[in-house]
């Protein structure tokens, strides 16, 4: 039942219908469990709270998928919006990026016009990005871009999904660029042909991967709500005298907050996923399909006076 109600929300994640509905009634069907608001003003607001409670943000303007450049170029807009916004601000955040919202499926040109104008502000207010990898589609390409952006800025990231077959040769290539990568299970649906269809399987490759970076002594950003996880990763530190300042835990934002706050009390940097914007439906479909149990907490949300 509950890889039927995967498959489900990540049907209706892609569905141009529905995500056209979400865009024009808000953030009325449950989303603000997942989504900090729908401007910038709005997700500041939520970061400085969480920063109050020593969690660290990264922030992210939702968006995915854009056919024109004209959008493209406004979503990338909005970021350097988010990034000034930081600086001014003052905030311990991040920002996170998908290249499918600045160009990428339009041009190579279009998208890295975009990623070098998001790069030079962050560069300008000292904030760090983090490229999303989307689905397997454009992992390569995304990788490619990658190496080129992080030839030209040291503020650069990306992440790396373990539920892919490639993903250990992706990481042996990407060693050689003393990455900061986000480390994650993989939220898209794919093929048993270039995924592994069973957890136990993601699992395993995940903890493969988590000791593979670390043991490189590079920064690890290990993205999971997944407690067998969480404590794997804090076992493996401590074993093998990895310090605090080398990794940090990644959670989304309305999903385990009270987990979160446990983490950053512990001494860990715990850095929350803070999305905001219009474009919210295909994100909150995933979130819902991550964790069916999530289902509950919005249609508790839904009839709530």
């Amino acid at each position: 039942m509950e890889q039927l109600m995967r498959d489900f929300f990540l049907f209706l994640s892609k569905n141009k219908f529905f995500t056209k509905m979400a865009k024009k009634y808000g953030l009325r069907l449950g989303a603000k469990r997942f989504v900090s608001g729908e401007r910038i003003d709005q997700a500041v607001e939520v970061i400085k709270e969480l920063n109050r409670k020593d969690l660290a943000v990264t922030v992210d303007y939702l968006g995915e998928f854009v056919d024109n450049e004209r959008e493209a170029n406004e979503r990338a807009d909005n970021s350097i919006e988010a990034i000034k916004a930081i600086g001014r601000e003052k905030l311990n955040a991040q920002l996170s990026v998908k290249m499918t919202s600045l160009g990428f499926d339009i041009s190579h040109e279009v998208v890295m016009n975009n990623m070098r104008r998001i790069m030079e502000a962050a560069k300008e207010n000292n904030v760090f990005v983090t490229i999303d990898m989307e689905d397997y589609e454009r992992c390569q390409r995304t990788l490619d871009i990658f190496k080129e952006l992080k030839s030209e800025y040291d503020n650069i990231g990306t992440v790396i999904q373990a539920y892919l077959y490639r993903t250990e040769k992706d990481m042996e290539d990407l060693n050689q660029y003393s990455p900061n990568l986000r480390l994650v299970k993989g939220a898209y649906k794919e093929s048993p042909e270039v995924a592994f269809p069973e957890k136990k399987d993601v699992d395993e490759n995940f903890k493969k991967i988590i000791k593979m970076h670390m043991l490189n002594g590079n920064y690890t950003a290990v993205a999971s709500h997944d407690d067998y996880i969480i404590n794997f990763t804090k076992e493996f530190a401590a074993a093998n005298n990895i310090p605090k300042s080398q990794f940090e835990f990644q959670m989304l934002f309305g999903i385990m907050p009270e987990r979160q706050l446990q983490l950053a009390k512990e001494g860990y940097t715990m850095r929350v996923y803070v999305p905001y914007g219009t474009d919210w439906y295909g994100y909150f479909m995933r979130r819902l399909a991550e964790r069916p149990a999530n289902v509950a907490f919005v249609l508790k949300g839904m009839f709530k006076k």
